[in-house]
């Protein structure tokens, strides 16, 4: 069955997030080291982007790491950042060959100073790609996040520089990690979860979910499709009820 040729593709989301879940158990179910299991992962990124090209999407914005996950055992962490380094490094040609221009999200600066390096020559390598946005959150937390907008804010109320009864939405909105994006219409979480983990929770507020047991070095171009097909079977109605559509 070809699941893109049944998806109308003058309404697709435009921003779809990923929570990247199951790498862990994938390796585990296999014999294998959990390491494994994210070094597979790489190949669905690229199945991944490759799909949200066809879809026409123009930003795709994947959960590689939160902060949490530094209480992971150590080996793992620095498997983990080992595997980080190595990818971005390995990947920057085809990013360019494919016009997929790199960013990140998240507190980079808590990353060791290798993967920063390599963090900030993929970004500015491939700053002119236009046809994809891959943005990538690293060491991300949505309440560290959101928790520094409002220190931000505060700090500008205290110099006068911000009066209160400005701070609105759009505000807030603003001064998070995301603000040169648009809020995602599409949030895709894999392995059978059913959480948000502390992604991306202010810009979610009207982001439908959708929730699948495919464990993520297992996701590939028809997953996507497939969470894309339920997406276009809901009516999104930003508090509105169906009439007023």
């Amino acid at each position: 069955m070809n699941f893109l040729e049944q998806i109308d593709l003058s309404n697709t989301p435009k921003h779809i997030a990923i929570i990247m879940d199951g790498n862990g158990r994938w390796a585990k179910k296999q014999g294998q080291e959990r390491l494994v299991g994210h070094s597979f992962g790489v190949d669905s990124v690229r199945a991944t982007v490759r799909a949200g090209k066809n879809l026409g999407a123009k930003y795709l914005t994947m959960y590689a790491f939160s902060t949490e996950n530094w209480n992971r055992p150590q080996d793992e962490i620095e498997g983990l950042m080992n595997l980080l380094v190595r990818t971005i490094a390995g990947e920057v040609d085809e990013l360019n060959a494919t016009g997929v221009r790199l960013h990140s999200i998240g507190d980079t600066d808590g990353l060791p100073l290798d993967c920063q390096e390599e963090l900030i020559h993929a970004i500015e390598a491939t700053k002119h790609n236009t046809t994809i946005n891959l943005i990538i959150a690293l060491n991300y937390s949505s309440r560290w996040e959101i928790t520094n907008a409002v220190k931000q804010m505060a700090l500008d109320v205290q110099a006068g520089k911000l009066d209160p009864e400005a701070i609105n939405d759009e505000l807030i909105s603003s001064k998070l990690n995301t603000a040169a994006f648009p809020d995602p219409e599409l949030l895709i979480r894999t392995s059978g979860e059913h959480r948000l983990s502390n992604f991306l929770l202010w810009q979610c507020a009207y982001t439908e979910f959708y929730f699948t047991p495919v464990l993520w070095p297992d996701f590939r171009e028809d997953d996507l499709y497939k969470a894309v097909l339920d997406y276009q079977s809901r009516e999104r109605r930003f508090g509105m009820v169906s009439e007023q559509l």
